[in-house]
């Protein structure tokens, strides 16, 4: 009955404004024009309040959106990490938190909206929960925040600064990965020697290590208090070679020197810590 109703309404005011006679033409003219109407003005409709937003209020279609866009800048960072990261050692559970996080920083944000009471609320609720991990390389405390950031930029509905400071922390990223701050071959060994009181050929021992080691620094020394080695001491240098493929030409340099004696030379990827 409202459709009814409605199209002969419309068909009087189409004659009306354009001087025809009802009868001249068929209906189904009109019932085309009628639909095609309603359809052009509900669209439009769909598209204004889409748009629209309220802080106390936000429509489903914003919601979604801020959270799929969370989820696919959160996959591009997490992408991101594990192509640019060096080490052998990715795990997938830091992988995930690095997506999860970015959608749960959206939500949080949106849930504060502009509301201080929630904001405080909120950071109360959040101070409850004591975080106990530790995070031992700065880079991938980085890309935490990185989620964070793009999360709390899709949660205020800043999507180009989400999308533009994602993708710009991406490439940067990916061109410090071929800089060479990024270098493939980090390797610092730790080289324990015994010695006895009484050697005085350091300078030498000091000489060699410079040639071979592109810096080293003495670690500690050790004094033995037993009597049987009262008269060794042990010293631990911390080295990194200039050519890590040469640390058996510098064990074999070492055992030329008199009353010295090479206990280890253990070599190890300083730039791969655990998480």
């Amino acid at each position: 009955m409202y459709f009814a109703k409605s199209f002969l309404a419309f068909k009087n005011k189409i004659c009306k404004t354009h001087s025809i006679n009802k009868d001249e033409l068929p209906d189904f003219i009109f019932t085309l024009q009628f639909l095609n109407f309603n359809f052009t003005q509900d669209v439009t409709m769909f598209d204004l309040s889409s748009l629209q937003y309220n802080s106390d209020n936000p429509t489903f279609v914003a919601i979604l959106f801020t959270v799929l866009c969370a989820l696919a800048l959160g996959i591009l960072i997490a992408f991101t990490y594990e192509k640019t990261t060096r080490g052998v050692d990715r795990p997938n559970h830091f992988l995930q938190a690095i997506i999860l996080i970015t959608i749960v920083a959206a939500m949080i944000i949106q849930a504060i909206g502009d509301s201080v009471a929630r904001g405080l609320g909120m950071l109360g609720a959040l101070s409850i929960i004591r975080f106990r991990t530790t995070v031992r390389n700065p880079r991938n405390i980085v890309f935490m925040f990185g989620a964070i950031a793009a999360g709390i930029a899709c949660g205020v509905f800043g999507f180009t600064i989400a999308i533009v400071g994602t993708v710009s922390f991406c490439l940067t990223a990916f061109l410090l990965r071929l800089s060479p701050f990024s270098p493939k071959k980090s390797l610092v060994g730790t080289l324990r020697i015994e010695v006895p009181r009484d050697y005085d050929e350091f300078p030498e021992l000091e000489k060699l290590l410079s040639t071979y080691c592109k810096s080293y620094v003495l670690v500690s020394y050790k004094v033995f208090p037993s009597e049987k080695k009262e008269n060794i001491l042990l010293y631990e240098y911390r080295i990194k070679l200039k050519d890590s493929s040469r640390g058996g030409h510098l064990v074999s340099e070492l055992k030329t020197f008199e009353a010295l004696k090479v206990l280890s030379l253990l070599f190890q990827n300083n730039a791969n810590p655990q998480i």
